[in-house]
């Protein structure tokens, strides 16, 4: 009787995963010779929204993608981002091991609110992540009323005094 060892047992799952992603690489390559247009399957950057009381900042992640390869729209309150990412290296003759990040082009639209200044909207991209800053209108900022102290005013209620009669 032979036990499997631990290894054993990785070995036999990483070669299944292996095999997986495998026939997953040339069911895209299939694909993609049978002009499919799941063979570069919809990939869209991963995006976080924060707002301050000034702007709003949009942040995503676009590692491998130059500037020359982004454009940054902004129309009717819909910002949209879109671009092409493209595989690192195309050598012919080389072994594809494992391909699981997405190649492409990609496109990611976020609404934001109209009372932005979309003439002051900025964009930069740095190490990967692109950054986008869309300042708010000065009238949609939030405005701080100070309360002053004063005298109290007469209550006055709907009844009229009648005279004479």
């Amino acid at each position: 009787m032979t036990i499997a060892t631990s290894s054993d047992l990785f070995d036999d799952l990483r070669n299944a995963q292996d095999e997986l992603l495998r026939m997953s690489g040339m069911r895209r390559q299939w694909l993609a010779q049978l002009g499919n247009s799941r063979a570069t399957e919809a990939w869209a950057p991963a995006v976080d929204i924060t707002e301050r009381k000034d702007a709003y900042l949009v942040t995503a992640e676009l590692p491998g993608v130059g500037t020359a390869d982004l454009e940054v729209t902004f129309q009717d309150g819909l910002l949209t981002i879109q671009g092409e990412r493209h595989p690192a290296g195309d050598a012919a003759g080389e072994k594809v091991h494992r391909a699981e990040r997405c190649y492409g082009a990609f496109s990611r639209s976020i609404n934001l609110p109209s009372h932005v200044q979309a003439d002051k909207i900025e964009a930069t991209a740095k190490d990967g992540v692109l950054r986008i800053l869309v300042p708010k209108a000065p009238e949609a900022r939030a405005k701080r009323i100070q309360v002053q102290p004063g005298k109290a005013k007469p209550v006055v209620t709907g009844t009229a005094v009648k005279n004479g009669g």
